[in-house]
């Protein structure tokens, strides 16, 4: 009987309803599990911030006149949104990382970590996405508005930054939420390559513990709170941000 503390406590609750949390009282399982919710934590930070970025960059790119600009970006773009990120994920992994291995004599001399990699590829997956919603915010600006700008001197750079750029990204905020929440659960393909986020943690647990069915659950609630909070930040934003008369 487990009764020592929270942890024996809920462990003897949920082992009455037939769930087996009992490695929760073990140091080094529990530990391994707490490491991969802070993991997955630490990918969705670093990759929220990323992806934003480098897709108003892309957006940027794509709706440029010059086309050294445009034509690698719609390149990039139309490759990584249209291949499986895992598949990108695992190319990265064993070819760009291996190249990059011998580029510097060895594998223990390569700074790029697994971790690396799964940021940069999701995160460039994602961007991707957001590329796509910014340019059509931008494209759907009215061309009035864009004249009205014009007219009092604006350069096409200013236009793109202070008139374009604010608007296309309002009007495509709900898609851009949508792309997060993509981007919260594909988080999930760091344990192709071994990075500890928690579904890599759970698998380590149970291959010894045998429930699955205990910590499916943990995950699945715990992916769902993360997603809810994006899409409640999301919808926030979103109306702080409405501009009256503009039709959001």
């Amino acid at each position: 009987m487990w009764n020592s503390g929270i942890t024996g406590l809920f462990v003897d609750l949920t082992n009455r309803l037939g769930l087996n949390y009992e490695f929760l009282a073990t140091g080094y399982e529990a530990q391994i599990w707490r490491d991969g919710f802070i993991t997955t934590l630490y990918l969705i930070a670093l990759l929220i911030p990323v992806s934003l970025i480098a897709g108003l960059l892309f957006a940027t790119c794509l709706t440029s006149d010059r086309l050294w600009l445009s034509a690698p970006v719609r390149a990039s773009v139309e490759i990584t949104r249209n291949t499986p990120t895992l598949v990108q994920l695992m190319f990265s992994f064993l070819v760009l990382n291996t190249f990059v291995s011998n580029l510097v004599g060895g594998a223990q001399n390569n700074p790029l970590t697994p971790f690396f990699w799964v940021v940069a590829v999701v995160g460039l997956h994602i961007a991707a996405l957001h590329a796509e919603a910014i340019r059509a915010g931008i494209e759907a600006v009215p061309a009035s508005t864009v004249e009205a700008a014009r007219g009092i001197g604006f350069s096409k750079l200013q236009i793109l930054r202070y008139v374009e750029i604010p608007l296309a990204f309002r009007a495509s905020l709900p898609a851009i939420v949508n792309n997060l929440i993509n981007l919260v659960k594909l988080t999930t393909v760091g344990n192709a390559i071994a990075v500890s986020e928690i579904t890599y943690a759970s698998i380590m647990v149970w291959t010894q513990r045998d429930n699955v069915v205990s910590l499916m659950i943990v995950i699945l609630l715990f992916f769902s709170l993360i997603n809810l909070v994006v899409a409640r930040v999301g919808l926030w934003v979103e109306r702080k941000l409405a501009v009256p008369g503009y039709g959001l």
